[in-house]
């Protein structure tokens, strides 16, 4: 429990970083002035000043923030003269629509990054790929497999059955259906395995069991056709931008079919999972090691990256949507309506979170 609650905040606390820092350094590469940078939501627990930014550890461990000069428009100077040389040097409001639409995507930008990175270092240590090789990965104790002496990391490569007419046929063993199928095909029926042994190929007559328990199947063998490969330095990062843009595009549909099942008012309680849910999946992967954690982390950046830049008041992709309009008309939004928007937008996010998370305690008590 202790250690599943130190791996939840260190993962929040990651992708907040990574996030935040994102908007940081490129606020930072350009000239705007960063007021403050902000981990958490506040109040504020503590703060130090270096330079001209404020750094400070805030109450509310839910987000994060990077607090630039002139966010939000003119009356976010802090009592500045909007025409003097900092305010259209240094402030955000007066920089090009570029400029500012760079500091908004920086910060999933980030967060794709940090995805990205995961997962050609998974690759790098050794996934599970599927292959056309069968093994026997575990040996259920007095069942016929047992019983005839094959063992784990054998390779099941074809079987012997008689057909209709009592003529032999062979099957070639390519996946586990095809394993699964044949044996449940011919249960009660003697059958002939032809076996991979260390380089030595084997046979054994089994007779696959008409009566079994559920969890042991009719010869008492778990199989798999996913053998653990590692991937080169080369071939990682290829393999891993591949494999975050799939699993973004994944995201993106399941997102989409969240939200459309929101607006049409159907159930979305298998959809949805907040905090707790998160905590419960951060349980899961501690018990499970080292790289199942890296891959929620890897997952949990790219869903925090595709929610983010959704074209919603509150999020970067509703700020930068503003800053597109801004591009497009040639006329900025005025500051007060878009505030109110991110402010309602806000009221509404959290609204969505209590709501998300009192479903996680719904969803532990009705299991």
């Amino acid at each position: 429990m202790i250690a599943t609650a130190i791996v939840f905040f260190v993962i929040l606390s990651v992708l907040i970083f990574v996030h935040e820092l994102g908007h940081f350094l490129t606020a930072k590469k350009l000239g705007i002035k960063v007021e403050e940078f902000g981990f958490g939501l506040p109040p504020r627990i503590f703060g130090f000043k270096k330079g001209e930014t404020v750094y400070s550890l805030n109450w509310l461990p839910i987000g994060g923030f990077v607090k630039l000069f002139g966010e939000e428009g003119e009356e976010d100077l802090g009592g500045k003269n909007p025409k003097s040389r900092e305010a259209k040097d240094r402030a955000f409001y007066s920089r090009q629509v570029w400029q500012r639409a760079i500091v908004l995507v920086a910060g999933v930008s980030m967060n794709f990054l940090l995805a990205l990175v995961i997962l050609t270092f998974l690759f790098t240590q050794g996934v599970m790929v599927p292959t056309d090789r069968v093994h026997i990965q575990k040996i259920i104790k007095d069942t016929p497999a047992f019983a005839i002496g094959l063992k784990e990391n054998d390779v099941i490569k074809s079987i012997k059955v008689k057909n209709a007419k009592g003529a032999e046929d062979t099957v070639e063993i390519k996946n586990a259906d095809i394993l699964s199928k044949t044996t449940r095909d011919h249960l009660g029926e003697q059958i002939l395995l032809s076996v991979v042994r260390g380089g030595n190929t084997m046979q054994f007559i089994i007779t696959p069991r008409r009566d079994f328990p559920k969890d042991q199947g009719p010869m008492g063998i778990v199989i798999s056709n996913y053998e653990e490969k590692k991937y080169s330095l080369i071939e990682a990062p290829v393999l891993g931008m591949k494999e975050a843009f799939g699993l973004s595009y994944d995201l993106v549909k399941g997102i989409t079919k969240t939200i459309w099942k929101m607006v049409t008012f159907q159930s979305v309680q298998k959809d949805v999972a907040g905090p707790l849910g998160i905590a419960q999946m951060t349980g899961e992967a501690v018990k499970s090691g080292e790289a199942a954690i890296l891959e929620l982390l890897g997952l949990l950046s790219l869903n925090l990256a595709i929610v983010n830049i959704l074209p919603f008041p509150a999020l970067d992709g509703g700020r930068l949507l503003f800053v597109v309009i801004e591009g497009i008309t040639g006329k900025k939004v005025r500051t007060k309506w878009e505030r109110t928007l991110h402010q309602i937008g806000m009221i509404v996010l959290l609204s969505l979170m209590l709501l998300v998370t009192l479903n996680d305690i719904l969803r532990l008590f009705t299991k």
